[in-house]
């Protein structure tokens, strides 16, 4: 057996995000936000694009969007590529999730709290070993909380955990063992196949139960990302050594139909209006 990449955007929605993947994100979600603690008893998967309510403010694609039984609304992310203004970008997302919660007239008593989880394939905090990272509003002196923790951003850092099939313990091991190593297996190891949604998980990852036109589309997402990978390293090495000279320029022209603004300003060095010059 050959099972897709859960990393890829394609893939992590079609597995934790389809009409049909409702108890294996109940079950990830308990793994990953609740510490492997069943809390989560049911939920809703919504449609994850957030259409703006207000003339001239951005549009926001996630990957998954859930609302729990319990009231708090999910939002998860899973980002391959660390790229310019990441954790901004998250904080954004999850602020928007929240204030969009209400239409016209209704009171702010109806607000329910938002989590946003967020899953990268890189080091976001590398002041600290902790596989999982949560942020909530706090007292800066006396660390007590604003209110009932009406944001929480929960980050998973996918390199920091090195367990072994052998050493996995806990829901949350197996889970995230399984976004790791998936794609690497030939076979469900059987400490996984205990888990009746992590099987589930396998079976819709499974490349011979997608359709052909499915299979294309994940193909080319595989693509698009090793070239994104390719062209940040290649910029990276070149455009360090070469500083803001002819050559990062030469690298930026290279990757204006690749990447964004912000990523090629970080990686070659040229400054956001030089590279939007190029453009124009």
């Amino acid at each position: 057996m050959r099972f897709i990449n859960p990393k890829t955007d394609f893939a992590f929605k079609k597995i934790f995000g389809s009409s049909e993947s409702k108890d294996i994100l109940i079950s990830f979600l308990n793994a990953l936000v609740y510490n492997s603690e069943p809390m989560i008893q049911d939920l809703e998967i919504f449609d994850p694009y957030l259409a703006p309510k207000i003339t001239g403010l951005k549009d926001t694609y996630l990957d998954v969007k859930a609302q729990l039984n319990t009231g708090e609304i999910v939002i998860i992310e899973m980002q391959v590529l660390n790229v310019e203004a990441f954790t901004k970008r998250v904080l954004y997302n999850a602020a928007k999730t929240y204030s969009l919660q209400l239409d016209a007239g209704q009171g702010y008593r109806f607000l329910k709290p938002v989590i946003a989880l967020t899953i990268t394939d890189f080091i976001e905090f590398e002041n600290t070993d902790a596989l999982i990272s949560r942020f909530v509003f706090k007292e800066k002196n006396h660390n007590f909380n604003y209110s009932e923790n009406e944001l929480e951003l929960v980050f998973v850092e996918l390199p920091k955990f090195q367990k072994s099939l052998e050493e996995l313990e806990t829901l949350t091991d197996k889970w995230i063992y399984f976004m790791q190593s998936a794609r690497l297996l030939e076979s469900v190891p059987e400490t996984l196949e205990r888990v009746p949604q992590i099987q589930r998980a396998f079976e819709i990852a499974n490349q011979t139960n997608l359709t052909r036109e499915e299979l294309d589309e994940f193909e080319k997402r595989e693509l698009f990302l090793q070239d994104q990978r390719n062209a940040i390293s290649l910029a990276k090495q070149e455009g360090q050594a070469e500083g803001r000279t002819e050559k990062a320029t030469e690298i930026a022209r290279q990757l204006l139909n690749i990447l964004d603004d912000e990523t090629i300003s970080r990686t070659t060095g040229l400054s956001l209006e030089e590279i939007q010059n190029l453009r124009s």
